[in-house]
């Protein structure tokens, strides 16, 4: 039994496995990192190794709580991963989007896939059906979208998200939620419109905080997996344990 860590930019995901079946998760924000941790370390006591990515900001106060419990393993560049790359800045490359490719050739191998993290930013990779990272894009999320229309102008209200009830705004609060949400996904159905012309048998994946909200506001067939980098940390760690 081992526990994953996935630390963000914004939030904290821990995902406890069993025999490679994810069997508890939980989302919290960093403050609440050392009893979070110290809640799930009493509540599984057979967990002996902690996969830990991260992202954001982690202290060692946070690490040396985790060591407390756990045998660390980390998730870096220098480990392996079930893939090659023909990325021109590797160097640059976030580990969580690495990660997210390594899930795609676990999950689904010899597959052209196209994987769509809707998170703090929403980011496409892309892994060809010879097991390539052939790299993708980057975009602001969500909520990065609602708080730049706020921090960049005078007059426009910061809004939480929330479905807009028509195509056209009536009101500059619907104006905002028509043009973050359907702006949003119109980006994703065009993107997977523009990978389907382009890669035969693609296999898109959504995933990140936002996967579920817009799974229904796209017009295109995709898979919707909000566990897929948890999944994705954990067949690394079993991987590298060969």
């Amino acid at each position: 039994m081992n526990i994953v860590i996935d630390v963000g930019n914004t939030l904290v995901k821990f995902g406890v496995f069993d025999s490679g079946k994810l069997i508890f998760k939980e989302t919290d924000s960093l403050s609440n990192y050392l009893s979070t941790i110290e809640g799930i370390a009493a509540s599984y006591p057979k967990i002996d190794d902690a996969v830990l990515s991260v992202v954001g900001n982690f202290s060692s106060e946070y690490l040396s709580a985790t060591e407390k419990y756990f045998k660390v393993f980390h998730i870096t560049k220098d480990i392996l991963f079930p893939f090659t790359t023909n990325y021109k800045t590797p160097g640059t490359l976030g580990i969580d989007r690495m990660v997210l490719a390594a899930s795609a050739c676990f999950l689904h191998p010899n597959k052209n896939v196209l994987v769509i993290d809707t998170g703090t930013c929403i980011t496409y990779d892309f892994i060809n059906e010879k097991g390539s990272y052939e790299g993708g894009a980057i975009s602001p999320g969500i909520r990065l979208r609602y708080q730049s229309l706020n921090d960049y102008t005078h007059k426009l209200p910061l809004l939480e998200t929330e479905t807009p009830e028509d195509f056209i705004g009536k009101s500059t609060k619907d104006s905002i939620h028509s043009g973050v949400i359907n702006g949003v996904a119109y980006e994703i159905d065009g993107t997977i419109e523009q990978y389907t012309k382009n890669f035969k048998d693609l296999t898109v994946i959504l995933t990140g905080g936002n996967a579920d909200f817009l799974r229904d506001k796209l017009k295109n067939s995709i898979f919707a997996n909000s566990n897929f980098l948890l999944e994705g940390l954990n067949f690394l760690f079993e991987y590298n344990k060969v």
